[in-house]
């Protein structure tokens, strides 16, 4: 356990470049809120440690349609679960590492 979190704290040390930026961190910067290179970048380092390649593309289409998060968070379908469970420790982690 100690093994994990001393790779996930060096993970956020690390601040990706937009050219290795994963789906979420390149949604991040090109969405209309006002979010830094830093910040999305932190986001980005959550969502490699939390979520598949899959589950970030899915989660970088939610930035431009917020109703498709809603629809998939309200369904009933088990892989559907999967991505909201995913998303939410996603999130958990990102609000506490980036604030």
């Amino acid at each position: 356990m100690k093994l994990i979190y001393t790779a996930v704290v060096a993970a956020f040390l690390t601040i990706p470049t937009v050219a290795s930026a994963n789906p979420i961190q390149r949604a991040c910067m090109a969405s209309d809120r006002d979010s830094s290179r830093t910040l999305c970048s932190c986001i980005g380092v959550a969502a490699d440690a939390t979520l598949s390649r899959s589950q970030m593309r899915e989660g970088a289409r939610w930035f431009d349609d917020p109703q498709r998060a809603q629809d998939m968070r309200q369904s009933d379908r088990d892989n559907d679960e999967v991505m909201w469970q995913a998303w939410r420790t996603f999130s958990t982690l990102a609000e506490q590492r980036c604030g």
